[in-house]
């Protein structure tokens, strides 16, 4: 997605999507980080900060799930905190009935300061303080992250043996454009399993450019699907007996002393 001011018109677009990949047959849909809203400035997440288990984005998401039958992991929206002027990027997913099966609240916050370019999520995001959070697919375990916890592969590693790790993001188009791709490379390698990451790819209203360039990429680090830039949907094929072949072929997980 290339997300804008409106969240209306953001919803709007996710939904087209989201029929598209569900008409695809998808399964499992996962939304960019931000997918709802990308303001002027980073406190104007506060102004449309949900309450959980209350909204209208948290509303549409679970009717989406219901509507297709699908797994949702919902991008990132913003949630209430304990903080007036601070909020949880949270990424909550939603079973094909519509529930939410998992939460988990962004804890790396993103900091960069080049030139002209600064960014500073701690500013309007308070960091999560829960745990790393897993949740069972029909596929199996898999994990869950947000753009710049891509950058701690022990946050990963915390969350166990995983067969998927889903990752929404807007990584900026400067260190996208350089560490993006080897990033998501590197952990389904390390972990032997599958990386799913949605990312928002485009000019936005605000100035800012998000790289984009998402991509399902397998254990053996090989990308199966990518969308380079721009509004649209990449899919592919989640394989079981292929993870089970490369983790015995290659033990390394169990290989592991520490």
């Amino acid at each position: 997605m290339v997300s804008g001011f409106s969240v209306e018109d953001n919803l709007a677009r996710a939904g087209a999507l989201i029929a598209d990949a569900a008409a695809g047959g998808a399964r499992l849909v996962v939304l960019p980080e931000y997918f709802c809203f990308m303001g002027a400035r980073d406190a104007d997440k506060i102004g449309i900060a949900e309450t959980a288990g209350r909204g209208p984005i948290q509303e549409f998401l679970a009717a989406q799930a219901r509507r297709h039958d699908i797994w949702l992991v919902g991008g990132t929206l913003p949630l209430q905190s304990p903080d007036a002027d601070r909020i949880y990027n949270a990424c909550l997913v939603f079973g094909p009935d519509g529930g939410v099966c998992a939460r988990y609240d962004k804890v790396h916050l993103f900091s960069f300061r080049r030139g002209d370019e600064s960014y500073d999520e701690s500013v309007a995001i308070r960091p999560g303080d829960n745990a790393p959070q897993v949740f069972e697919l029909p596929f199996g375990r898999t994990g869950l992250g947000i753009c710049y916890d891509l950058r701690f592969p022990e946050f990963f590693r915390a969350q166990g043996d995983v067969r998927l790790m889903v990752l929404p993001a807007a990584f900026t188009y400067t260190t996208g454009s350089v560490h993006w791709e080897i990033l998501l490379r590197a952990r389904a390698i390390e972990n032997q399993c599958y990386v799913l990451a949605s990312a928002q790819g485009g000019k936005h209203g605000n100035g800012r450019r998000t790289w984009g360039h998402s991509m399902l990429v397998d254990p053996w680090g090989e990308v199966l699907g990518c969308l380079p830039e721009g509004e649209g949907v990449v899919s592919g094929g989640l394989d079981a007996g292929r993870l089970e072949r490369l983790r015995e072929s290659l033990p390394a997980l169990r290989h592991r002393v520490m």
